[in-house]
């Protein structure tokens, strides 16, 4: 299993790849883990968390 991340409302996310995109889906299959060089930020008003770039 990859990288899991817990929103503040609860919910469980998992992180994917496609290339360089990174998104994050409710589906643990197939998740990867996150890269050193960027962090997870989540976005107040919706919830939903966020790879940016760390720096």
């Amino acid at each position: 299993m990859g990288y899991k991340h817990v929103n503040s409302r609860g919910v469980d996310y998992f992180l994917h790849s496609k290339g360089k995109l990174y998104f994050f889906s409710k589906k643990a299959e197939d998740s990867i883990d996150l890269p050193e060089q960027f962090q997870v930020v989540e976005n107040q008003r919706t919830g939903l968390p966020m790879v940016k770039k760390k720096g």
